[in-house]
């Protein structure tokens, strides 16, 4: 693929590390410390320039871009980006990065002719906020297809059930000291292991309460720390669900923004020092969730292990380094996304996507799920599918609501959905045989 990314920043950059294996990359910024920066490690070509301006766009006029993404930090720059490169060029496919979400996106993607518009800010506020749905969780991820959720869930029980199994739910995952595997049938689950449930919310649920006996089952309490746009984002999303917020900031002049952006019905707080001393003085121990929220991942683990010396049993970190990530598991901090993770993941998870699979990441981009659904009128319906043998992955199919491991041979009916489970190793055979059926 021919593929133009506007904007040379962070998400810029691994998007270009990724898409530059196997594609023609041009990245086009006005910085041109930021596009050597790039040059150096990755095989793209750098073009500087300015991303509104059509004449930036010159060069490509006569050549078919099939993929053009406006990633800057900028969100009227990459709303008029993508006006400019459909004007002078024929893109068969774009990409929007929006931070704030008071734009309509149905309203961004019509009149701007873009496939997708991606909210980084909504993205993990609202992954935060569906902590409150399912509080034993540490993860959620939500499909197209199916009412089914992938939920991830930390072992703290010492003593666990004999038998988990449903034909609702499997275990799809389990990632123990660092290393992650799709497990077999007869799995062993231990202490401190993550374990992946894909199935029915409400029996994962039930089976969540008993792998985790600490965490509390009522979030009523929330702390936020960090009142940035983030900050202030993830304690709007609180606030919907009719929750007690307290937001705590150093930056007084960032305090009176969150006072304004949240209308006076979050408590903000403003310190001067980075005290241990805040949790008893502001009555912060009190909190049933506690959420890290700054830029700075190295800040955001010590304030949740202050918040967990201090006996708040859920802690959530934001996690803007993917270096941070084991690290945080390993102290037993839920993790959530930050924004520009999250806008490359959802991006990645685009493109790798079509009408025909659905594409997803999961455990820290360790793991992938392929899911595709047998339409009315698909050349799949009556077709006999064989089970996939490749090491290091998990195969099912949910026919009414049952999920069933593909373990042999299956003549596959209308409105069945097939999902494969697998290590990131594995997903090239595994994407290959879910395209190939």
């Amino acid at each position: 693929m021919h593929i133009i990314i506007a904007g040379a920043g962070k998400v810029g950059f691994n998007l270009a590390k990724t898409l530059s294996v196997g594609h023609n990359v041009t990245v086009i910024d006005k910085n041109s410390q930021a596009l050597d920066r790039i040059q150096e490690s990755l095989d793209i070509l750098p073009l500087q320039g300015d991303v509104e301006d059509i004449h930036t766009y010159k060069r490509f006029i006569g050549q078919e871009i099939d993929l053009f993404i406006a990633v800057t930090n900028i969100d009227n720059v990459n709303l008029i980006a993508a006006m400019t490169v459909d004007a002078a060029l024929h893109v068969k496919r774009k990409f929007v990065r929006v931070q704030k979400y008071f734009f309509q996106e149905q309203i961004i993607q019509k009149r701007l002719a873009v496939e997708k518009v991606i909210f980084p800010l909504k993205l993990t506020s609202g992954a935060v906020s569906s902590l409150l749905l399912y509080p034993k969780a540490n993860n959620v991820k939500f499909f197209k297809y199916t009412p089914y959720k992938l939920i991830s869930v930390m072992v703290s029980s010492k003593t666990l059930p004999q038998s988990i199994s449903s034909e609702h739910f499997k275990i799809v995952g389990i990632e123990r000291k660092k290393d992650f595997c799709i497990p077999d049938a007869d799995v062993e689950i231990l202490p401190n292991d993550l374990v992946y449930f894909f199935g029915d919310e409400n029996e994962i649920k039930q089976v969540c309460q008993k792998l985790d006996v600490d965490n509390t089952l009522d979030i009523q309490r929330c702390v936020v720390f960090g009142g940035g746009e983030l900050g202030i984002a993830i304690s709007q999303e609180l606030l919907k669900a009719d929750k007690e917020v307290k937001l705590v900031e150093k930056d007084l002049k960032l305090c009176e923004i969150a006072d304004e952006e949240l209308k006076g019905r979050a408590s903000i707080i403003n310190y001067k020092y980075g005290s241990h001393d805040i949790f008893e003085d502001e009555g912060l121990e009190s909190a049933d969730i506690f959420i890290a929220a700054t830029n700075n991942d190295e800040y955001n683990i010590i304030k949740c292990l202050e918040a967990k010396e201090s006996g708040i049993k859920k802690v959530v970190a934001i996690n803007n380094e993917m270096e941070y990530y084991n690290l945080m598991h390993s102290l037993g901090i839920v993790v959530v996304r930050g924004p520009k993770m999250s806008a490359y993941n959802a991006i990645m998870e685009e493109i790798s996507s079509t009408g025909v699979v659905i594409q997803k990441s999961y455990c820290g981009a360790k793991a992938v799920v392929f899911m595709r659904k047998v339409f009315s009128g698909s050349k799949l319906i009556d077709k006999v599918i064989k089970p996939l043998h490749v090491k290091e992955s998990s195969v099912f199919y949910i026919r009414e609501n049952v999920m069933q491991s593909l373990s042999e041979k299956v003549k596959l009916q209308e409105n069945d959905l097939i999902v494969a489970f697998c290590a990131v190793k594995t997903s090239a055979k595994v994407k290959e045989w879910i395209y190939e059926l």
